[in-house]
């Protein structure tokens, strides 16, 4: 019977069978480079593509039907001496582990079939291979074989395998990569060109000796083939890094730009960079805990180059950037902003400020009191000192006498979103912020006033029009320049008897700020740091919030990380401070009143201001003048409704 069917000759389909459309000829991969011109990776289609026939190698057809189905031109869908050969295998090994498919077979088996091995699906599957012969030539049944395939790490079909492990089409391959695809069908994980050497070189062995054997290719063909291996083309480095980039380009040029593919990238990617990014985060964050995730970003502060940017530790399995997508709470990392905003409004770093407790009305018969970290009170200190400690009760004062439409108005212009909604509490930072928007809020803190934003692409080739297209950096003066300048000062004090006292070596070592900043029920750690030269944010949490423990603060958790990262990437810098505006002034004052300082005061400090904001009278309480000024920054505060 078999036999019988298998020898009907058949009346062949005319109909386009292609179920992808065409590739286009002369395609080639975007390819993305780093700052210095090092490549990183390339960017392929993610549409799957058809190709004929005639644009598939008659040598890879030969390597194939060798390997796989020697017999394919002369049975009629099943080979009956194949199948004799695996039954007696299956006896043998007392279970399914030959399948004696044909290679129609197996284009039923991907097209319309399931894996598993049963009895059944190989009836069902002898029946369909049949009837697909009657109906289409050997020719188009190979066309489809090749086309619908898996050729392993995502690549489905003879397009894809070829752009995926070569950077070509199929009718560029030549004998050597032909021979080493040919093997992969028996077990695309195993075989395909970026398996393990050895493995691979193996089973492309297998196919050259089969075609010898058959007569198709001589001995001394099989021996150059072996000899000169063809150049895999490796997988790219910096996963995430390499998928904003492709979002970038689609936002720029639409959804086809990669698919049309002649394009070279360069961008603002340090590659040695970002390798020590993925390390320093990956080390810091799993020895916690193996749930725990984070996200570092690191910025050029004047340009706003994203120079690295890792979305997550385990970024070859997972996809989802943290550092750009991800939403969370910022806490304190917020108070910066609020800080330069009172700056800003006239508010200076040596004001004096109480933290007695407040208790402001919610409505509803219910109050809100903030509280500090362990609830301590210190009484009064200067603007500098409780930004240093992290003084929340001073925070949510000074976002009070500022108001809050004034703050979001200003963190607005830094490409900070805050909902004006939550009131007061806003000080605390429960308005949530990716990542990136809260370093790119740092970047005027650290260049001036400058903001920069965050830039991937510097400048594209296209291979096709031989032309460079330039993507300049974008940056706006959002505040002025002393702000930026008195605002760090303050930041650096964070970083020496403050919540991040712990990186007191690194800021001798090198001028640096930056701010901790810890969520309720320590559910997200961060620390936010610069130098002149760069921005780098840190935060640590789970993806699911939950509370990481007591003692999971931005101090101890991000901070840490954050450091041995920037000792990396400060080695290769100059060391230059930050600068002094000409409109900032230095004054000796009393840390206890933030009046000038009198020759009886026992303690004195230099404080920065912004020139025509300084105190102009001598501290009354150490041999001062009888009626002195009122300090600029008020000392009693109005109570208002906090609108959470």
């Amino acid at each position: 019977m078999v036999l019988m069917l298998a020898a009907v000759a058949p009346v062949h389909a005319q109909e386009n069978f292609a179920t992808y459309p065409s590739h286009a000829p002369g395609y080639t991969s975007i390819k993305v480079f780093d700052n210095q011109r090092r490549f990183v990776g390339r960017l392929l289609p993610e549409k799957r593509y058809w190709a004929g026939i005639d644009q598939i190698p008659v040598f890879l057809q030969k390597a194939v039907v060798a390997v796989e189905d020697a017999r394919f031109y002369e049975h009629g869908g099943i080979d009956v001496r194949g199948i004799a050969r695996a039954l007696v295998k299956d006896v043998m090994k007392r279970r399914l582990a030959e399948g004696g498919s044909t290679i129609t077979q197996q284009l039923i088996k991907n097209r319309y079939l399931t894996g598993v091995k049963t009895i059944e699906r190989k009836i069902d599957e002898a029946r369909m291979a049949m009837e697909f012969e009657k109906k289409y030539s050997k020719k188009q049944i190979l066309e489809m074989y090749f086309n619908e395939i898996y050729y392993g790490n995502g690549a489905w079909g003879i397009t894809q395998a070829a752009r995926l492990y070569f950077d070509k089409n199929p009718q560029e391959l030549n004998d050597a990569e032909c021979a080493m695809l040919a093997g992969v069908q028996k077990n695309p994980s195993r075989y395909n060109p970026l398996g393990k050497p050895a493995h691979v070189t193996g089973r492309r062995d297998v196919v050259l000796k089969r075609m010898e054997e058959l007569g198709m290719i001589s001995s001394r063909q099989r021996q150059q083939l072996r000899a000169h291996p063809p150049a895999v083309t490796k997988t790219g480095q910096a996963p995430q890094y390499l998928a904003h980039v492709r979002g970038k380009l689609t936002e720029l040029y639409g959804a086809d730009v990669v698919e049309q593919g002649g394009l070279e990238v360069t961008a603002a990617l340090d590659l040695n960079l970002q390798k020590q990014a993925e390390q320093m985060l990956r080390d810091g964050v799993k020895k916690r805990s193996p749930d725990l995730q984070g996200a570092l970003l690191c910025l050029d502060a004047v340009t706003g180059d994203v120079l690295a940017m890792v979305g997550g530790v385990d970024t070859a399995q997972n996809a989802y950037n943290r550092a750009f997508v991800a939403r969370r709470q910022p806490g304190s990392a917020i108070k910066p902003l609020i800080y330069a905003a009172a700056l800003e409004s006239g508010v200076t770093a040596g004001s004096m400020w109480d933290d007695a407790t407040v208790s402001y009305n919610r409505g509803n018969g219910d109050s809100w009191q903030p509280q500090n970290y362990g609830r301590e009170v210190y009484g009064e200190l200067a603007l500098r000192q409780a930004l240093a400690y992290s003084n929340n009760v001073i925070a949510v004062k000074v976002l009070e006498a500022i108001g809050v439409p004034y703050f979001v108005g200003f963190a607005a212009r830094t490409g900070l979103p805050q909902r004006a909604d939550n009131g007061l509490s806003l000080a605390l930072g429960t308005s949530e912020v990716t990542l990136n928007e809260l370093v790119q809020a740092y970047t005027p803190l650290a260049s001036g006033g400058i903001r920069a934003e965050a830039r991937v692409i510097v400048r594209i080739y296209d291979l096709t029009r031989k032309s460079w297209i330039e993507n300049p950096p974008v940056v706006s003066p959002v505040f002025a320049p002393a702000t930026a300048y008195v605002t760090t000062s303050m930041l650096k004090d964070v970083m020496t008897y403050g919540t991040a006292k712990n990186l007191k070596k690194f800021s001798q070592a090198y001028p640096s700020a930056g701010k901790t900043g810890t969520t309720d029920d320590y559910r997200d750690a961060w620390f936010v740091g610069y130098t002149p030269q760069l921005v780098t944010g840190v935060w640590v949490g789970y993806d699911k919030p939950r509370p990481g423990g007591k003692g999971f603060t931005g101090g101890a958790v991000a901070a840490p990380i954050w450091e041995r990262f920037m000792r990396k990437a400060v080695a290769v810098k100059p060391a230059g401070d930050f600068v002094r505006p000409e409109n900032v002034v230095s004054v000796t004052i009393d840390p206890e009143t933030g009046f000038l300082a009198a020759p009886d005061c026992p303690k004195k400090r230099d404080e920065f201001y912004a020139a025509g904001t300084e105190p102009l009278e001598y501290c009354p309480k150490h041999g001062g003048v009888d009626a002195p000024l009122l300090p600029l920054a008020p000392v009693k505060l109005p109570s208002v409704n906090d609108s959470k």
